[in-house]
């Protein structure tokens, strides 16, 4: 898998934006392909390499340099939506997407001249390993502790997006202000600042899977707190401590994968293949969360429970290939 990003990766990303901008909003087959489909194919074809490209440049603050990529995300979902709202009041939809659009082809076209593999001989890129060590995919399917943190990925991401997607719906439903259940997105998003930037200093002397367990625990405690969430000081709290504790598992994801791998080489695989299951996981959540919601009842208790659940046995699943890959490496610093 190539580390680099291409032009593919720019085109593929912001023509979906522009594509979006021009859509009929009457037509929901146009949002879907536009937002859905094709800006997701671009995202995926980014985020892999930009995360295992750091691999390769680092060695013992290796998870502080990869979880920083992350940081990134954050800071424009506090940016972006505030911005996008105001847009749309004053030059309409079509226009603050196309907006958005630019900015984002600027972006991603700094990224294609700045990042590539390094080519150094004691850290030789994967394209330069020798067939015979390259990981295949047999390799990865029979490769248990790996599969079992692959699974726990899925279910940790199976439940971890709930507050993300309903948080404001939750908030508005239960009399909090509008204006302050529009930002409640923008706090989490803030909070998660330093929630993946301090779990990934951590990281690098104590190791990643150390880090991410407690912290995606911690996640699922608190999206069952969201049972008692009523009052705005209770929405502000919540939505501060899950930004933070979330944001451990974005930003040390890919630092917990590194420890599976054996070499460099095989690095952008099991990134890949790790990611392409866990997308499965919010793809399938969030809608299941909706429907566990029955229309205008709103059971909120259903969802809770359901998503609180999925992250805990995920958590408790990375648990146990932990204490595997502990017993296969002899080493708690994992």
């Amino acid at each position: 898998m190539a580390n680099e990003f291409t032009p593919l990766h720019v085109f593929t990303t912001r023509n979906r934006l522009f594509m979006l901008s021009i859509a009929n909003p009457s037509q929901y087959y146009q949002i879907f392909l536009a937002q859905g489909v094709g800006l997701g194919v671009g995202s995926g074809l980014l985020y892999t390499p930009a995360i295992a490209v750091q691999a390769h440049h680092w060695k013992s603050r290796r998870a502080f340099a990869m979880g920083s990529i992350t940081t990134g995300t954050a800071f424009g979902g506090i940016i972006l939506p505030i911005v996008l709202n105001q847009l749309f009041q004053s030059i309409g939809f079509a226009w603050a997407v196309r907006a958005s659009a630019f900015v984002v082809l600027f972006s991603l076209a700094a990224s294609c001249l700045l990042m590539k593999s390094r080519q150094q001989p004691d850290m030789p890129s994967p394209s330069d390993a020798p067939r015979e060590a390259r990981v295949s995919f047999v390799a990865l399917l029979t490769d248990v502790p790996y599969m079992i943190a692959t699974l726990s990925y899925f279910l940790i991401s199976w439940g971890l997006f709930f507050p993300f997607f309903y948080l404001q719906l939750y908030a508005v439903l239960h009399g909090i202000d509008t204006k302050l259940a529009f930002y409640t997105i923008t706090i989490m998003n803030a909070a998660s600042l330093p929630g993946r930037v301090l779990p990934s200093m951590l990281a690098d002397r104590f190791g990643p899977l150390n880090i991410m367990i407690p912290m995606c625990f911690v996640s699922g405690i608190l999206i069952f707190a969201m049972l008692g969430v009523q009052t705005v000081a209770a929405t502000v709290v919540f939505a501060v401590l899950y930004g933070i504790f979330s944001g451990g598992f974005f930003s040390l994801l890919g630092a917990c994968i590194s420890a599976f791998s054996k070499d460099y080489s095989e690095l952008g695989v099991r990134l890949g293949f790790v990611f392409f299951l866990s997308a499965f996981g919010p793809l399938a959540g969030t809608p299941i969360d909706g429907a566990l919601l029955q229309g205008d009842a709103f059971t909120w208790w259903k969802s809770i429970v359901f998503s609180g659940c999925a992250l805990l046995l995920g958590t408790s699943l990375l648990a146990v290939a932990r204490y595997m890959l502990v017993a296969r490496k002899g080493t708690r610093r994992l």
